[in-house]
């Protein structure tokens, strides 16, 4: 085996328990930590990073790795909820598009690039101040912002396979369009649009870290990803850990959904 497969391979794996790690995380976080991620201890406010405190703590001397724990369950299902409402309302337009054509695949081509000719940031502000503040409009509008680009790939992965003479022959035999559907386009057209909502989960995190960030996500207490990173940007030279311990989580789930992303994608013949 070729150092570069093998190393390939490795990163797969260091993936793919980054990415269980922060399952378990937002699943089961009474498994990870024993601390509550609210109690509030004055007697131990800022202190670093150590084998007491993982991620050390804040200036209520809240445990920050138990918040970091705890916050998984808000900001991961937000993160899903993005990513599932782009697929199901893009991939249902794409799919729609790609496979009956004509008026109806003009049509649909001109709303996609009118949404994504709107920049996504500018789009995702307008949507939650319409919607209002907290985390699951949040998540609405980072999925509403992804709808073009999923729409786009998975118009031209049906377009692609719609032309494959199997389909053609399902047909001609009698099959209905939704039994074509079902048995042909999805299954061959699926793997692509996977990949992407993948790499579009990875920006649904960054997407939502960033919105809290801002302030738009969930009001404190609440340990969200974002929100703990905003909380220590304003001593990050004296109590740096406030605001690295969690943006490095941030950072490695995105890496690590990319990773995967990368392995979800078709490989092209010969390589």
């Amino acid at each position: 085996m070729r150092t570069s497969d093998r190393t390939g391979r490795l990163g797969i794996w260091l993936a793919g328990a980054v990415i269980v790690v922060v399952i378990g995380w937002a699943v089961t976080p009474g498994l990870f930590t024993r601390r509550d991620p609210y109690a509030v201890d004055p007697s131990n406010t800022f202190r670093a990073p150590g084998a007491a405190h993982w991620f050390g703590t804040d200036n209520l001397g809240r445990d920050l790795f138990a918040r970091v724990v705890y916050g998984t369950a808000s900001s991961v299902p937000a993160a899903l909820l993005a990513v599932t409402v782009a697929l199901i309302v893009g991939g249902s337009l794409g799919l729609f598009a790609g496979y009956f054509g004509g008026v109806i695949d003009s049509i649909a081509v001109r709303v996609i690039d009118v949404v994504l000719s709107v920049p996504s940031f500018l789009l995702a502000i307008s949507l939650i101040t319409t919607l209002g503040f907290g985390t699951i409009n949040v998540a609405l509008a980072i999925g509403i912002v992804s709808i073009g680009t999923v729409a786009r790939l998975a118009r031209s992965e049906v377009v692609r396979i719609r032309s494959r003479p199997y389909v053609t022959a399902a047909l001609v035999s009698g099959r209905s369009h939704l039994e074509v559907v079902l048995l042909h386009v999805l299954p061959n057209s699926s793997r692509p649009v996977a990949a992407l909502a993948a790499l579009e989960f990875a920006a649904a995190v960054l997407g939502i870290s960033a919105m809290s960030f801002l302030g738009f996500g969930a009001a404190p207490p609440s340990p969200e990803w974002g929100a703990l990173i905003a909380a220590g940007r304003g001593s990050v030279s004296t109590e740096w850990w406030l605001s690295i311990a969690p943006g490095v989580v941030v950072a490695a789930v995105v890496v690590a959904v990319n990773v995967l992303s990368s392995y979800l994608q078709p490989k092209e013949a010969g390589s």
